[in-house]
């Protein structure tokens, strides 16, 4: 009994999260909602004893991906208002696009109940005595060791490209001086003066 009704709990705040992050019209506030979703997913993964993927929405998605999303929001000076200006005019096609998607679904969920595609084996065999994540450990650092690396490699590239973006040169700023900051003296900083009684201080 517990266990349905935390899996409609948690079933009911990604889907309310989701819509947010779609609705909200704060870019920022829409990747926090999309941290929310991305935790109660979390949860239902561990209800259905994938504590792998849980694991991975919560380290990954959002300690790297919605936290990149979030520091790329803040820092880059993007104009909402003009990207927002040709919602209608995408309308059409974007609703095109989601019914494609929708029927892709369904045919999906469709051919998986008919089965017969592989004899009737709908998952592959599994030993039971051994954990998800050593399961999943053994073959990603095997068989998928190229492709693991690879995806490594696109972190570290999008990773640097932050880093970029956020180092860039942007005019009418300052930057600091460390050398010239040390190389001052104290006397060049302060200066000392018999300020008369009854007259002004001259800078």
């Amino acid at each position: 009994m517990i266990q349905t009704f935390v899996f409609y709990l948690f079933a009911t705040l990604v889907i309310a999260s989701a819509a947010m992050t779609i609705v909200a019209r704060n870019p920022v506030h829409s990747v926090l909602w999309l941290i929310l979703a991305f935790f109660n997913g979390a949860g239902l993964m561990l209800l259905l004893g994938a504590e792998f993927i849980a694991l991975l929405l919560i380290i990954v998605y959002v300690g790297a991906v919605a936290v990149l999303f979030l520091f790329v929001v803040m820092m880059l000076d993007v104009d909402f208002a003009a990207l927002r200006a040709g919602f209608a005019r995408y309308l059409p096609f974007g609703t095109l696009l989601a019914l494609v998607l929708l029927a892709e679904i369904i045919f999906a969920i469709a051919a998986w109940n008919i089965g017969g595609i592989d004899n009737g084996v709908r998952a592959a065999p599994t030993d039971t005595s051994i954990p998800n994540i050593q399961a999943l450990g053994t073959i990603l650092f095997t068989r998928y060791l190229f492709i693991f690396e690879a995806a490594g490699l696109v972190l570290l590239v999008a990773m640097i490209g932050a880093i970029v973006l956020t180092h860039r040169v942007r005019s009418g700023t300052r930057p600091q001086n460390v050398s010239q900051q040390i190389r001052r003296r104290p006397q060049d900083a302060t200066r000392n003066v018999d300020q008369p009684s009854g007259q002004g201080v001259q800078l």
